[in-house]
């Protein structure tokens, strides 16, 4: 599914048309990017962009709602975020094309000044929890149906979702998920009351890189509205983020109590995904741990 020279015309052609000026592809560098997409740098007469690209057929509209949260994170002025330019389907390949960011040393403050623009990203609110369409974690689709309630929108949109997906697919037995929705029914007496915070929704060490400023620029979101400590709890699953991050965040804008002990409940949705993005694995291991933990 390589850029060839036939697509990369396209691609051109369309680029000109949207940004009303003649865009000519020089080169496009393969770089690494992640398991789901091919990742490209192309060199132009207009400077270097970035570009995604993936079978239309698999993913139709799996770039046009990460434009859409890679729009609605710009927006909020918090981060330095991609601008998305563009996205379709050219030959059967979807596509998306964003600016190109640039590696840069991380400052002094790089851990504090994170965990504050984190901070006014989650200052971002809306009556109820969700977002205003369905998107993507990874190449699974994520459920945003509005909920006023946290416990209900983690349960019905988060939880049980995966949890079918992964008993249909043979990933979990049946006492399994029948452990996940006893879990799901504690929910309500779990969590603390929050109002919904404008999430990245998929905040690891692989989603975000140093500026050329020195400060955090995020990617590859699957935003919505929900509770903080999803957010927080994602820092902790793979590793990654310094200690300084975590003191800044709490003293700034703490969490509720317990929020530590809470973490391994917010980690179950990405454990999920995980189960089903690699089908099974280890993944399964943590997912009883979890639920060992809560029973």
């Amino acid at each position: 599914m390589m850029a060839d020279a036939l697509f990369l015309n396209e691609l051109s052609s369309q680029l000109s048309a949207k940004l009303a000026v003649k865009i000519q592809i020089n080169q496009a560098e393969r770089i690494q990017g992640g398991d789901i997409n091919e990742t490209y740098r192309l060199v132009t007469n207009e400077g270097p962009w970035f570009l995604k690209v993936n079978d239309a057929r698999r993913y139709p509209d799996m770039f046009a709602k990460e434009f859409s949260g890679l729009s609605t994170l710009r927006n909020t002025q918090t981060f330095a975020v991609p601008e998305p330019v563009c996205h379709g389907a050219i030959y059967g390949r979807a596509f998306l094309v964003t600016d190109y960011k640039e590696k840069g040393g991380a400052s002094t403050d790089f851990w504090e000044g994170f965990a504050g623009n984190l901070i006014k990203l989650h200052q971002h609110t809306q009556a109820h929890f969700g977002f205003n369409e369905y998107n993507y974690i990874g190449t699974l689709k994520q459920y945003n149906t509005p909920y006023t309630n946290w416990a209900v929108f983690y349960a019905f949109n988060r939880i049980m979702p995966l949890a079918k997906q992964a008993y249909d697919r043979f990933l979990l037995d049946k006492p399994l998920v029948t452990q996940l929705e006893q879990l799901c029914k504690k929910f309500t007496s779990i969590f603390p009351d929050e109002r919904p915070a404008l999430l990245h929704g998929d905040l690891w060490s692989g989603n975000f890189m140093v500026g050329p400023d020195g400060k955090a620029c995020i990617y590859d979101p699957a935003v919505y509205y929900g509770h903080r400590e999803m957010d927080l709890a994602m820092t902790r699953l793979f590793g990654g983020f310094d200690t300084r991050f975590y003191y800044a965040y709490q003293s700034l804008f703490p969490l509720a109590n317990g929020w530590q002990e809470r973490i391994s409940l917010c980690q179950l949705y990405p454990l999920l995904a995980h189960v089903l993005l690699f089908n099974g694995g280890s993944y399964v291991d943590s997912v009883k741990e979890v639920l060992k933990e809560w029973q």
